[in-house]
């Protein structure tokens, strides 16, 4: 298998408003007339589309947030549908005076690293989602954030990274005029449907990923444990941005009872509730299936360790039993060298050489110790 490049978690980090980035697709300019997100040279402002909404039907785009706010003013009835990318401050606080957002949630946009939730302020409601993308070539997540403002006549988003693609959401809605006549309510539900189904190709890549980490565990593959544990952060990473969605979609809900929204937006709502159970259900499952399989791959590690150390104490063994053979014929070896040496020192006065039998007791001598030390050797295994 040929060697993958490393994994890992690519999350957004907002940049200063000096330094925007190009990352991710944004709002075609084709659509609005200003400028997508690029250099800070190419970029005058940080919004993308300025869009004014009356009956389900796009009816003026500006230029400019003071062109939107005037516009919308002079419409009666009318929805204004503002999207920013990474926002500046003074754009942010300008659309905050206009629509009277709170200054907690305002600051929440502007700093980003919220974690998904839905916040109430007065009639003003604010949601954070984590939207999330699957990169095939890199095998990795990469995760984006989404702030929303729903009032009763504007829905105004700020994004921070690539996903979601709110021009496809865009193009979806202005193409059902009858959804988008419900008004800011419909956006929002559009808005949560395409970030949860935007989890679904995550969703198959990280089963993907899985099942290729299963064979390679079982085949020995180097680095798997390291892939294991970096996919098993993606996996937490995932949950953190799914799990919240159930109390976001209960407490739009409990808000669609309370205002009277009627019962087709409530179908839609709950829809977008059953995907998103359906989606954490599944991470859930990924997260417990990287848990065995790390168990799995410890338990082969340790039986591959077990052995290699029974395969070193056999070499071991077998090392040792040479040794003993080496060290008996050595030992037996030596015995007729002593009694050589001995009765090759020369000495005048030695009494065993004056015998007649002295060489052949000397070679008696010999053949004894030698065939002692070797059936002592023998019944000891050593030969």
């Amino acid at each position: 298998m040929p060697e993958r490049r490393r994994r890992g978690l690519r999350a957004f980090t907002p940049s200063k408003p000096a330094k925007r980035s190009s990352e991710g697709p944004a709002e075609p300019a084709n659509t609005s007339g200003v400028s997508a997100p690029g250099p800070a040279s190419e970029r005058t402002s940080s919004v993308i589309t300025a869009a004014l909404y009356e009956d389900g039907q796009r009816t003026s785009t500006h230029h400019s947030l003071v062109e939107t706010f005037r516009q919308l003013r002079e419409q009666s009835g009318g929805m204004a549908w503002i999207g920013l990318y990474r926002p500046d401050p003074t754009e942010l606080q300008s659309l905050a005076a206009e629509f009277d957002l709170h200054p907690l949630a305002v600051e929440d946009a502007l700093e980003a690293h919220q974690r998904p939730k839905l916040e109430r302020y007065g009639a003003t409601l604010f949601v954070v989602l984590r939207a999330a993308r699957y990169m095939d070539a890199a095998e990795e997540v990469d995760f984006g954030e989404l702030h929303i403002f729903v009032g009763r006549d504007f829905v105004i988003t700020v994004r921070h990274g690539a996903a979601p693609d709110l021009a496809a959401v865009r193009r979806r809605m202005e193409a059902s005029p009858e959804l988008l006549k419900r008004g800011p309510e419909a956006v929002l539900y559009a808005i949560l449907d395409a970030v949860v189904d935007g989890y679904a190709p995550v969703v198959a890549g990280l089963q993907n990923d899985i099942d290729e980490i299963e064979t390679e565990v079982f085949t020995n593959t180097p680095g798997v444990s390291r892939r294991i544990y970096e996919l098993s952060r993606e996996v937490v990473e995932f949950q953190r941005a799914t799990r919240p969605l159930a109390g976001i979609v209960s407490g739009l809900s409990a808000g669609f009872d309370k205002y009277n929204i009627d019962e087709e937006m409530r179908r839609y709502l709950r829809d977008v509730a059953d995907h998103a159970t359906h989606v954490t259900e599944r991470v859930d499952g990924f997260k417990q299936a990287l848990q065995d399989i790390l168990t799995v791959n410890a338990t082969l590690v340790t039986q591959q360790q077990n052995e290699e150390m029974k395969a070193l104490a056999e070499a071991s063994h077998a090392q040792n039993e040479e040794i003993k053979k080496i060290s008996a014929w050595a030992a037996i070896l030596f015995a007729p060298t002593l009694v050589g040496t001995i009765y090759g020192m020369n000495f005048d006065h030695m009494p065993e050489l004056g015998w007649v039998w002295g060489y052949p007791f000397a070679l008696l001598l010999m053949a004894v110790v030698c065939a002692g030390l070797y059936v002592v050797f023998k019944r000891r295994d050593w030969l």
